[in-house]
C-alpha cells in the first residue's frame, strides 16, 4: 500500500510538470519524453520504410497525396501561428509520400513524416476522402500521442522513479524500443482509443481549416468499415472507437468544423 501510495504521488507530481494541453482539442496528456530523440527515430525509420517500400512520385496520385498534406500542413501552421505556438511546429520537417501497397493504410510519424498506402485511394475516392485521412494522421503527430504512449510505458515501468531523476540512459532507452522497436515501422505504433478519437476530432477541424468539407468524414469512414468487412480489420482501424460511436462523435463535431470550413472559404 505504502509503495503504491507514493506511485501514485510521484505520477501527481509528473503530470503537473509534464502535462501538455491540445490546443485544438482542449484535451491534456502526460508527455515526459524527449521529443528531440523522438523524431531523430522517427527520420531514420521513415528513411528506412521508403527505402525497402516502391515509393510512387510523378502520378496524379502522388501529386494529390502532396498537395493535400501541403494544405492541411499549411493550416495547422496558420493555426498554431494564430494562437502564439508556432514554436509546437518549429522542428517539424514535413514529408509526403505515396507508398505502393494493398493496404488500406495511411500513417504520420512525429515530426510529420507522412506515408500513404495505395490501397487505401479508392476508399478516399476525392480530395475531400483524402483529406480525412492526412487530417487524422497529421493530427496523432500535432497531439504528440507518440511521446504520449511512451510516456505512459515509461510511468508504467518505472513510476515515480522519473520524478527522482533515476532513470539511467539505457533504462529510457529500453522505454524507446519497446514503444518505437528498431527495425521496424515506427509507425505502425499502436494508439489508445482516446487517442484515435482525438485525432479524428482535431482531423476534422484541421481539414475544414485546409479548406476540405468535413461532411465527406463520415461517408469515408462508412466506406472504410465496409471495405474491411469480412476480413483482417486493418491497422488503421484496429483501435478506432466502433463505427456507432465515431460517427457520433462526429456529427457531435461537425457544427464546429463547418464554421472552419466556412471561415476558409467553403460553402455550406
Amino acid at each position: 500500500m505504502k509503495v503504491t501510495h507514493l506511485l501514485g504521488m510521484g505520477a501527481i507530481a509528473l503530470s503537473a510538470v509534464a502535462c501538455t494541453t491540445n490546443p485544438i482539442t482542449g484535451r491534456s496528456s502526460l508527455q515526459l519524453a524527449n521529443n528531440s530523440e523522438i523524431l531523430t527515430m522517427s527520420s531514420q525509420e521513415y528513411k528506412t520504410t521508403l527505402s525497402k517500400g516502391k515509393v510512387i512520385t510523378g502520378t496524379a496520385d502522388a501529386k494529390r497525396v502532396v498537395n493535400v498534406g501541403n494544405r492541411i500542413k499549411s493550416a495547422a501552421e496558420r493555426y498554431y501561428q494564430s494562437i502564439g505556438r508556432s514554436a509546437d511546429l518549429a522542428s517539424y520537417s514535413w514529408e509526403f509520400n505515396l507508398l505502393q501497397s494493398n493496404e488500406l493504410n495511411a500513417w504520420c510519424m512525429p515530426g510529420g513524416k507522412v506515408a500513404v498506402y495505395t490501397g487505401i485511394l479508392p476508399v478516399t475516392k476525392d480530395d475531400n476522402g483524402l483529406a480525412v485521412v492526412l487530417g487524422h494522421e497529421v493530427s496523432h503527430a500535432l497531439a504528440g500521442h507518440g511521446n504520449e504512449r511512451i510516456s505512459q510505458a515509461m510511468v508504467a515501468q518505472y513510476g515515480g522513479a522519473i520524478l527522482g531523476g533515476t532513470i539511467s540512459n539505457s533504462q529510457w532507452a529500453s522505454v524507446f524500443q519497446k514503444v518505437y522497436p528498431i527495425g521496424s515501422q515506427v509507425a505502425l505504433l499502436k494508439y489508445g482509443r482516446g487517442q484515435e478519437s482525438e485525432a479524428d476530432e482535431m482531423g476534422l477541424y484541421l481539414m475544414s481549416m485546409a479548406g476540405y468539407d468535413p461532411r465527406a468524414a463520415i461517408p469515408f469512414w462508412n466506406r472504410m468499415e465496409a471495405a474491411s468487412t469480412g476480413a483482417r480489420q486493418p491497422e488503421f482501424l484496429s483501435t478506432h472507437p466502433n463505427p456507432e460511436t465515431r460517427i457520433s462523435d462526429i456529427n457531435k463535431d461537425l457544427p464546429k468544423a463547418l464554421e472552419y470550413y466556412k471561415a476558409a472559404g467553403g460553402k455550406i
